[in-house]
């Protein structure tokens, strides 16, 4: 896996090293006093799905190595029509050897552009040339089978690509394009016997826009990918249909790759770089029938739990700007792909879009009653939601999906809630370099499943599933299953104490809020009791004091004071020291959810009667003197 071989115009190509670093001229030479080469502005090599020190390269002649680019020999004759590009008439006609441009940054003609061999039968080759020839060797290049004049192709057109079947070591895929001619139609042929006969699977691939790059699908032969100059394309039905590709720039797609273990499909563009769709196993289960369900969620892959890398100090580039290029990540964790034949709308997008229908076909537009447009105010958006149960059918997580028409998908990110609702403001740079937010602790290995429901006027509805997949263990990992366990159990514990805590703050913080109000409407109110005031700050004396125990002395912290460790910092400091851990709580971590346990009783046990009987009786007198509206406070009758 560390050996990489690059290539630069007109065969220039070298080995490199990815461990070591070096790197090594490879490219053939002609033989001395033998006839110049003519490599491709692209020169086509591939290493042999047979023998992986075997690569074959292609300039007018096929070479072929077998070790590695060390040692070449030449395995067929000249392969084109050995025509003579200055013979050729461009616009119209043929031009002097002076005219602009003519041979300038312009590729060689009559070479080598396509090869392949079989996956399924070492030996047998395909070649296509940029003149537009295709030729077949059955026996390692011993001998070369022409095919010329392919049914529907132009003379002469640029065979872009050549595939060999995975599947039957008769079938190839071929692709050409004319553009150089001003055609812009796709040409994608296959052959079932070794080149003798050939088929179209165009299809209905747009008229314009060529065909650059062709690939089969590993397990089902009847899943074409297919490049053109302004997208990508897949076909279910063997290239009687095709279907674009969503997600990828108006570009050219000039190769296409599997990765197989993944199910990824690698799309290699010109000038926009490489675009890959992640996991597309779900085309294999689509049908004519799965999409004419007003639903479906389709089978999820094992999800690997593993712990995501923070090479440089926090996500992604983390401080190290722009300079350094990264791409995005797949999405960590459980994917899952589903489909909404007519996507989730509002009662406003329903009637908008009626309006529409009906002005463009020239009806008048009902004007909606004020019942309808109270509705409209009043509705609840609808929602998409993933619903992720545990082994025992319990349900852990939601998750909310894009409720748009066609094929979607969502991430569950392995973890469950977390103690406290994630803020609706904008993350701010520094969150999103470390991971800003709160989070749940990772699930356990095991079995999980799914279920696809949708939130339409606040009545939730299953639509499909559910779906059963695996959260496995990183085969990578030091952790055992037990482990995996007692973190769980232990995290488990921590994110009840943290809620609780989290709860209690907030309680007392909002408290607090209430006392300052109640405080200036005592104030304000000249015929309350003094008492009633003292009454006021002996409470918020106490919370204040409550509040020190679960926050931190504040007033002493910010002056850089030692103060005593807050409740609130040993729970959350245990959460943030076990963050990136899959294994199981330290000695300490546990000693310290001991006391913070202990002590967080203790305080909680003040504040409940403070909050709950105290503040509410001191509530109960502002009505009776008639003191002015609090926040919180309920009017009596």
């Amino acid at each position: 896996p560390n050996t990489i071989y690059a290539e630069l115009q007109h065969g220039v190509i070298v080995r490199y090293d990815k461990k070591t670093g070096e790197r090594i001229g490879i490219q053939p030479q002609e033989d001395k006093g033998g006839v110049p080469l003519r490599w491709n502005w692209d020169s086509p090599f591939i290493i042999s799905p047979h023998q992986h020190t075997r690569l074959y390269f292609g300039a007018q002649l096929v070479y072929r190595s077998d070790d590695r680019g060390n040692t070449w020999k030449v395995i067929s004759p000249d392969l084109t029509r050995q025509l003579d590009r200055n013979t050729l008439p461009v616009m119209g006609r043929v031009w002097g050897p002076d005219a602009v441009a003519k041979n300038t940054s312009t590729a060689l003609y009559g070479n080598i552009s396509a090869i392949a061999e079989s996956p399924k039968k070492d030996g047998v080759l395909w070649v296509g040339t940029d003149d537009g020839l295709v030729q077949v060797s059955e026996d390692g290049g011993s001998s070369w089978r022409k095919i010329d004049g392919l049914p529907g192709v132009p003379t002469n057109a640029y065979v872009t690509r050549i595939r060999a079947s995975q599947h039957d070591a008769n079938v190839a895929y071929v692709t050409f394009s004319n553009h150089q001619n001003g055609d812009f139609k796709p040409y994608a042929l296959k052959t079932t016997d070794l080149g003798r006969t050939w088929a179209s699977v165009n299809g209905d691939l747009p008229e314009r826009g060529g065909t650059f790059a062709i690939a089969e699908d590993h397990v089902d032969p009847s899943l074409l990918f297919v490049g053109t100059e302004t997208a990508a394309y897949a076909s279910k039905d063997g290239g009687k249909h095709w279907i674009k590709i969503p997600g990828v720039p108006t570009i050219k797609v000039a190769d296409i790759a599997i990765q197989k273990r993944e199910n990824d499909l690698v799309l290699g563009t010109f000038g926009r770089g490489i675009y890959i769709v992640d996991d597309y196993s779900p085309l294999r289960a689509t049908t004519t029938a799965t999409l004419a369900k007003n639903a479906e969620l389709f089978p999820a892959k094992d999800a690997l739990l593993f712990m995501p890398t923070q090479q440089y100090g926090g996500r992604a580039n983390a401080f190290q700007g722009e300079m350094l290029y990264a791409a995005e990540n797949p999405p960590y964790g459980a994917v899952f792909t589903y489909y909404l034949k007519d996507g989730l709308k509002t009662l406003k997008q329903t009637r908008v879009d009626a309006e529409k229908a009906a002005e463009k076909a020239g009806q008048p537009v009902r004007y909606p009653t004020p019942d309808e447009l109270r509705a409209e105010a009043a509705e609840e958006a609808p929602a998409l939601q993933l619903t992720v149960l545990d082994s025992a059918g319990k349900a852990i997580r939601v998750i909310s999906g894009a409720s748009g028409k066609g094929i979607q998908r969502a991430a569950w990110d392995l973890r469950v809630p977390a103690h406290i609702l994630p803020s609706t403001r904008a993350p701010s740079p520094e969150e999103e370099i470390f991971g800003g937010g709160p989070t749940g602790p990772f699930v356990i290995p095991g079995k999980y499943s799914a279920i696809l429901s949708q939130r339409v006027g606040g009545t939730v509805t299953d639509l499909a599933g559910p779906v059963s997949f695996n959260v496995v263990m990183d085969a990578q990992g030091v952790q055992t299953m037990a482990d995996h366990v007692a973190r769980w159990q232990f995290q488990e514990t921590l994110q009840d104490l943290r809620r609780r805590i989290a709860g209690s703050l907030e309680l007392a913080n909002a408290t607090n809020t209430k006392l300052d109000a109640m405080k200036r409407a005592l104030d304000a109110t000249p015929s309350a009791p003094r008492a009633l005031s003292d009454q006021a700050r002996t409470l918020q004396r106490r919370l204040t004091a409550i509040l020190v125990a679960l926050r931190g002395d504040q007033a002493l912290g910010s002056r850089s004071v030692p103060t005593s460790v807050s409740i609130s910092d040993r729970a959350n400091g245990i959460s943030d020291e076990q963050e990136r851990t899959f294994g199981r709580p330290t000695t300490t971590h546990r000693e310290q959810m001991a006391i913070a346990t202990e002590l967080f009783a203790a305080e909680l046990a003040r504040l409940q009667p403070l909050a709950a009987t105290d503040v509410v009786a001191l509530e109960r007198e502002l009505e009776r003197v008639g003191a002015p509206y609090t926040p919180g406070r309920i009017p009596q009758p």
